[in-house]
């Protein structure tokens, strides 16, 4: 039995395909809050900010390398990860978004070659401010940055954004926007992790996920997909 709400999400995703709605939500996500400045510690200063932290990246890393055990997230192959390190320093890498999975895979090719095994991921303000459960959890304490509709949090955002850059750090954004699930086209590209990437002088890593059915069937009732994962020449 294939899961009445995936089959939602797809029907929505053709109906947007159609109108050219390339950056709407095709999730039932929960209502977004606004982030306000003193609720978010985005580059982890505080004592209480550093220890959940460190607890939610072990329970992310348990949790996805639990679901790769059992096949229920597959990594096929990586090709190009030479592009990936030629680059020394600070760096924006933008990858489309299909799935919960797919920021793990990207973490996963490249943790070996991170500093200190970091990456640090923007997020949508509702997926902080408002997402229950495991993944709210993770939302606010693994390596996130999130976006933000107050004037005042988006600049704390963009001075956690420089200071990370400047250290060397690298930095995920969706440029898509929102995630479409188990899309397998790109889609159009918001200006904004380019605008980051040129302010402060560092290159962009384009990562392009492509997909294929498994014959593994996932709780949902669909075919898990194998990633195939594209790290793709930096644009400076």
């Amino acid at each position: 039995m294939q899961s009445e709400y995936r089959l939602k999400v797809l029907k929505r995703i053709e109906e947007y395909e159609k109108l050219g709605l390339w950056d709407k939500d095709v999730e039932d996500d929960p209502e977004t809050y606004e982030l306000k400045p003193d609720m978010v510690d985005y580059l982890y200063k505080k004592l209480l900010s550093k220890v959940m932290n460190k607890i939610a990246n072990r329970v992310a890393i348990s949790y996805y390398e639990k679901k790769i055990r059992q096949k229920q997230m597959v990594i096929k192959e990586v090709i190009g990860l030479d592009n990936f390190l030629a680059v020394k320093g600070g760096a924006v890498i933008t990858c489309n978004h299909f799935s919960v999975y797919d920021n793990y895979a990207v973490y996963r090719i490249l943790k070996p070659y991170l500093n200190k095994g970091i990456l640090h991921k923007v997020i949508r303000e509702g997926n902080y401010t408002n997402f229950k459960g495991l993944f709210g959890f993770l939302f606010k304490h693994c390596n996130t940055l999130p976006l933000s509709s107050n004037f005042e949090t988006m600049k704390k955002f963009m001075f956690a954004v420089e200071t990370l850059l400047k250290n060397g750090e690298k930095i995920l954004i969706y440029p898509e926007q929102g995630m479409w699930w188990n899309y397998k086209k790109p889609r159009p590209m918001k200006s904004g992790a380019f605008s980051f990437a040129v302010k402060n002088n560092v290159p962009i890593i384009p990562i392009f996920i492509t997909m294929e059915d498994t014959d593994t069937i996932d709780p949902d009732g669909f075919k898990v997909q194998a990633y195939t994962m594209h790290v793709l020449p930096a644009i400076y």
